[in-house]
């Protein structure tokens, strides 16, 4: 065994322990979710289950609002996700390729407002929302989700925009391009893996969010979305932990396998974004 080799076993066995770390609670959530009640209420769970059931996913299908709850939790991601992009793509196209008194400045506010904790921010927003009777609206739900994931969006795609060279836009434009025209057709179509990025970021961070959803959507049951959905399995008898971990499985699938499909282009996005601040 040459040396490297043994220097990096413990660099090996480091990130094995940090991966099993990692996914063990994802293991066991999902082990849950197929166990027998009587084996998850066991003193002495095992880490296989020797049986397996379905019963657990059935009880979350058929609760209440099920399908429901999931077109709303969508609608509002996507709705979210898209108007992210759509206004931060400006904002980077801006400070990226203008010169405008106020640049810097404008960047400093959005780090700022990047580096802010949104929960600090609830109380405030529950009483704008209350007062511009706002509250109980999926609308209103989706304009915070679009101010939350704003800031990262506009910094990644401004940083990603500054590795793409102006040169070539300009040479579009000497073709007979207008800046729009060369922009939309040189430099966007480059800008696909980091669009991809911030679109995944702005979904996971919209679909699994759970405090603004449960605080502003408070007397319609309609509309509530998944994450708050999740909580309807504890009632004064006790937590159904089998359904509980059921529909939490269900509630991770499209965020695991959106992740999956833009793996690629997510790790060169964030890679990209980073080079220039």
């Amino acid at each position: 065994m040459t040396r490297s080799r043994i220097r990096r076993i413990p660099l090996d066995a480091a990130a094995v322990l940090t991966v099993l770390v990692c996914l063990f609670p994802v293991y066991w959530m999902i082990a849950t979710a197929f166990r027998p009640t009587g084996d998850i209420q066991s003193a002495n769970p095992r880490l296989i289950p020797y049986t397996w059931t379905l019963e657990h996913f059935r009880t979350a299908v058929d609760a209440d609002g099920f399908a429901l709850f999931w077109r709303n939790s969508i609608l509002v991601t996507a709705s979210a996700v898209l108007l992210a992009l759509v206004v931060a793509l400006g904002a980077a196209f801006a400070v990226a390729r203008l010169r405008w008194s106020g640049r810097r400045q404008f960047m400093l506010m959005v780090f700022i407002a990047q580096m802010a904790p949104w929960e600090s921010l609830i109380i405030p927003i529950y009483i704008i929302s209350r007062d511009t009777d706002m509250l109980d609206r999926l609308p209103t739900l989706t304009l915070v989700y679009f101010m939350i994931t704003l800031p990262f969006t506009i910094v990644v795609l401004r940083g990603f925009l500054g590795t793409i060279p102006p040169e070539l836009e300009e040479s579009a434009q000497v073709d007979g391009c207008t800046r729009l025209g060369a922009f939309r057709r040189i430099a966007f179509p480059l800008l696909a893996p980091g669009l991809m990025a911030t679109s995944l970021f702005g979904y996971i961070t919209a679909w699994n969010e759970f405090a603004y959803a449960n605080f502003l959507i408070i007397k319609q049951q309609d509309s509530r979305t998944l994450p708050v959905w999740l909580s309807s399995f504890q009632n004064t008898f006790g937590t159904d932990w089998g359904a509980t971990m059921a529909a939490s499985t269900l509630f991770a699938l499209p965020a695991l396998a959106i992740f999956l499909i833009l793996q690629r282009h997510v790790t060169s996005g964030f890679a990209s974004g980073a080079v220039k601040g």
